[in-house]
């Protein structure tokens, strides 16, 4: 074969095997490149995780530390808890035990209580010396029988400082912080929360300490010598007589120019409140219905006196000094400082005080009531000045009630159609003179079983 036919054979072959290796090197370069743009799409990818994984870890820890703090303000609160339940558990230990130590002191356990007696207060630090002073002028050679307390309604200090200063009574604190909602505007709060104040404290002397009397008085009173043998010979009364619903040591008349004899006691359909004994019994029926304001006036419906009747002195047996107050000194100058405190020995345990008993009282009371003069027409405060005796004045309804009284100089405020001491509808009272003045109701001496003038 010629040379140059073989040279041209061999080019042929060698020109495909450039074209293939430009080729593979075309597809190589491809290749590196789609690698390249994949690692550097992967190397993106890994980047942002990376950068994802540190933020996430960073809000692990950060998430982490708040969970710590919130452990530790949690440990912080349950330690905290825990030292004022400790502390809540010490109190209640160290009330339990002033109470029982005021009560082991107070109560001879041989010797069963006459009564409990109570000093409602509130913030009069001074009133409540005052009255504290008084009780225990004449409680000293009968404390065994009437053991003292001193309710405080709230947290006043000076209160609180002047009723712990005193060893020989034990005191009580009740603290209501629950609102007070008066069903009508303008009406003063202090009304509503007395009467919780008087439920939480008579719930706690009969059904805490089991008493089975109770008399209450207010810490702007003053008590007469004889104020404890009255309360023990009326108890034989309440215990007696199921009609009696309450003793009270108040005359609503009972100004000096108004009362004479402090050997006298009345039933009156009117209670009079203001230094008064209730029993366990009739507590039992009062507590769970007590009104929300108004006490006093809320005994003094019908509905819940329910025809019993109370016993009221002639004399009054506490003063009432307060002329600041919840009723903001109403009638205090004119009906409250006049009042007249007994200041005879009375030896409450010889009288015979069995007239009081119901019965026997309609008979006592028609007698006296009877013998009275009849005194009619106009100028009768005159009249009845003329005459030596009783008087018997009759009235015709409340109106004409109101001007009779306001004539005399007693009280003319009626509740639920009734005058003040009301019994039957007569009023009695002194005046100037041992007279007795006898203001009956037009359907008193038919109540009483008087006929004729």
């Amino acid at each position: 074969m010629l040379p140059e036919n073989r040279n041209r054979k061999l080019a042929i072959p060698i020109c495909d095997i450039r074209w293939l290796l430009l080729a593979a090197a075309v597809a190589f370069i491809y290749i590196q490149m789609r690698l390249f743009a994949t690692q550097s799409e992967y190397a993106d990818r890994v980047a942002a995780a990376v950068e994802a994984e540190n933020h996430c870890t960073n809000q692990m820890r950060l998430l982490i530390d708040q969970i710590s703090m919130q452990q530790g303000r949690i440990v912080a609160l349950e330690d905290e808890k825990k030292r004022r339940d400790e502390e809540c558990g010490q109190l209640k230990a160290l009330v339990k035990d002033l109470e029982r130590r005021g009560l082991e002191r107070l109560v001879d356990k041989v010797q069963v209580p006459v009564a409990a007696v109570v000093i409602m207060a509130c913030n009069r630090a001074n009133y409540l010396e005052r009255t504290i002073n008084s009780v225990f002028k004449y409680q000293g050679s009968v404390a065994s029988k009437y053991p003292l307390f001193v309710s405080q309604d709230g947290s006043d200090p000076q209160v609180k400082s002047k009723a712990l200063s005193y060893d020989k009574l034990t005191y009580m604190q009740h603290l209501d912080f629950e609102p007070v909602h008066a069903d009508n505007p303008g009406e003063l709060t202090a009304y509503y929360k007395i009467a919780r104040h008087y439920k939480w404290a008579l719930d706690k002397l009969f059904y805490k300490h089991n008493f089975s009397r109770v008399i209450i008085l207010e810490d702007d009173m003053e008590i007469a010598p004889d104020f404890f043998d009255y309360f023990e010979a009326a108890a034989d009364l309440l215990d007696k007589d199921k009609s009696i619903m309450a003793v009270s040591s108040w005359n609503d008349n009972g100004q000096k120019q108004f009362v004479h004899d402090p050997y006298v006691l009345y039933r009156s359909d009117f209670f009079p409140g203001l230094g008064w004994m209730l029993t366990r019994t009739t507590w039992d029926e009062l507590s769970p219905k007590w009104p929300k304001a108004y006490w006093d006036d809320w005994l003094r419906l019908k509905e819940n006196h329910k025809g019993r009747q109370f016993i009221r002195p002639e004399v009054c047996r506490t003063y009432n000094f307060g002329e600041h107050g919840s009723s903001l000194g109403q009638f205090f100058q004119q009906y409250l400082a006049p009042i007249k405190l007994n200041d005879v020995p009375v030896d409450w345990k010889s009288r015979d005080l069995s007239y009081l008993i119901k019965d026997n009282y309609e008979k006592y009371f028609a007698e006296i009531v009877k013998k009275a003069t009849p005194v009619h027409g106009e100028n009768v405060v005159l009249k009845a000045y003329d005459i030596e005796g009783d008087v018997r004045i009759e009235y015709k309804d409340q109106s004409h009630f109101e001007i009779i009284a306001r004539q005399f100089g007693i009280f003319n405020e009626w509740k639920d159609g009734m005058p003040r001491t009301a019994y039957k509808g007569v009023v009695v009272f002194r005046y100037q003179t041992p007279r007795r003045i006898f203001l009956v109701g037009p359907d008193s001496l038919r109540q009483l079983g008087i006929k004729g003038p």
